[in-house]
């Protein structure tokens, strides 16, 4: 869980961003990327722009960490790679930010969400979508759920 300060009343108090609150915030900025739109205002936009560089680095590193690397599994108990302890030892001497996966990866849900935020591309396969593409097939929003609870 991380944190980052808001201001109320003139005081800052910290914000708290756990799992269900970073996952709307990814779900609002995925609409608000195919509106071609900034993110909502409930927060300040540095606050924003703070988090989204911070999963933005995040997802960085998961990426790298995993690699090309085929047929690694999900461990839903650790809730990360399921892999040898050579292969992390191996992967953390080239990742070094990728140490805190080992405890804690990030779900392969929230990894889809992470991947629509910030490869440039919507989805893959036969809904792949870039930007310059300029609008959506309808039956790409088929089987996608974004409702954000309110």
């Amino acid at each position: 869980m991380s944190t980052s300060a808001i201001e109320v009343s003139g005081e800052k108090v910290k914000v708290m961003w756990d799992k269900i609150l970073t996952k709307i915030f990814c779900d609002i900025c995925i609409k608000e990327i195919l509106k071609d739109n900034t993110p909502g205002k409930a927060y300040s936009q540095r606050q924003l722009k703070n988090r989204w560089d911070a999963l933005k680095k995040e997802w960085k590193a998961w990426k790298k960490l995993k690699g090309e690397d085929t047929g690694l599994g999900w461990n839903p108990i650790k809730r990360t790679v399921d892999a040898s302890n050579d292969w992390w030892e191996s992967r953390l001497k080239i990742v070094l930010k990728a140490k805190k996966f080992r405890a804690l990866g990030i779900d392969p849900e929230f990894e889809g969400k992470l991947d629509q935020m910030f490869m440039g591309v919507v989805a893959i396969g036969d809904k792949a979508w870039t930007y310059s593409s300029s609008t959506l097939r309808s039956e790409f929003f088929e089987d996608v759920d974004n409702d954000i609870p309110e």
